[in-house]
């Protein structure tokens, strides 16, 4: 005969009415989400958060809101992306190193948002940033590889542990090709550096970006732009890199100067060069993997931190 699971009853003492906002959601919106994910019932009565269900799913279910808890105690709704990845550091039962998370504050938007690594493994790739100074940084779109980057970039910029953040791209067309855009060589290229801009501007501020752009402080280029320079004191950031030949990987990773740092960020499932051509960022990892003071990072599915639905198309091509 199977044994019937045990029921019980469980509550949690909000600290304010802001915090009891914050974790219903909009018409009890992460109340769902959190039932449907932990199979608990979820009842907000005044400033306590009240938890029916089989008890070992309450047990789970309570760590899951502890989890959270940096987020919604600051009175902020928690987005989907951010419960799945506390879900998923519990199923793996990572839960004492996710909790670190939250207090891994990066910096604050120009909105005043607390900008910090979602998941276990974007939080190991920024202390790599932190401790390395060369990072690759391997992984779908999504995972925030060039966001975190440039928000280190940003934080040690304010520091004044560098003076310059340099953000740089091949200029590889995915089917298309540069000669058919309009205008001159640099509203050729501005179309491939638009990600970097808009990472600058999130972070920055549409008006701050531009002004240390103008000053020299921030450098948006092609990789072409960097043959012949050494980079000094400087945090340089190379994104999509999986579209770099072997010689251009060569060619940037000579330019890394006194005093600053490197991070390669590519996704090796898509890679545009031409189909004789080896990817520099493969060939690098394949050559580096063992070399002391390099850092590789493998980033996956579950750090994309977009739409929900990035992950499943992600999944699907697979």
């Amino acid at each position: 005969m199977k044994e019937v699971s045990k029921t019980g009853h469980f509550t949690i003492d909000l600290p304010n009415t802001d915090a009891a906002t914050a974790l219903s959601g909009p018409g009890n919106s992460f109340l769902k989400k959190f039932e449907s994910l932990t199979g608990v019932s979820l009842t907000i009565r005044g400033l306590q958060l009240e938890m029916n269900g089989v008890i070992s799913k309450i047990e789970r279910a309570s760590a899951l809101v502890e989890l959270t808890r940096p987020i919604w105690e600051q009175g902020l709704e928690v987005p989907e992306v951010d419960l799945k990845a506390a879900l998923s550091s519990l199923n793996m039962g990572e839960s004492s190193s996710h909790a670190e998370l939250g207090k891994k504050v990066l910096a604050r938007s120009k909105e005043g948002r607390y900008l910090r690594p979602r998941t276990i493994r974007q939080k190991e790739y920024v202390e790599s940033i932190e401790n390395f100074d060369l990072t690759f940084a391997i992984g779908p779109a999504g995972t925030g590889k060039t966001f975190l980057a440039t928000v280190c970039a940003a934080r040690l910029l304010n520091e004044k542990k560098i003076e310059k953040i340099v953000l740089t791209r091949p200029a590889v067309e995915a089917g298309e090709s540069l000669g058919f855009l309009p205008g001159d060589l640099q509203q050729k290229v501005d179309p491939y550096l638009r990600p970097l801009f808009d990472s600058l501007h999130s972070i920055f501020g549409f008006d701050r970006t531009n002004s240390l752009i103008d000053k020299g402080i921030i450098e948006v280029a092609p990789l072409a732009f960097m043959r012949g320079r050494t980079l000094d004191n400087s945090l340089v950031i190379l994104d999509e890199a999986q579209n770099t030949t072997c010689s251009q990987m060569r060619m940037f990773l000579t330019r890394l100067g006194e005093r600053s740092k490197m991070v390669v960020n590519g996704d090796v499932t898509q890679i545009d060069l031409k189909k004789d051509q080896e990817s520099g960022l493969i060939e690098a990892s394949r050559i580096f993997s063992e070399t002391e003071g390099i850092k590789f990072c493998y980033l996956t599915v579950e750090d994309v931190v977009r739409h929900p639905l990035v992950q499943k198309i992600i999944e699907a091509y697979k």
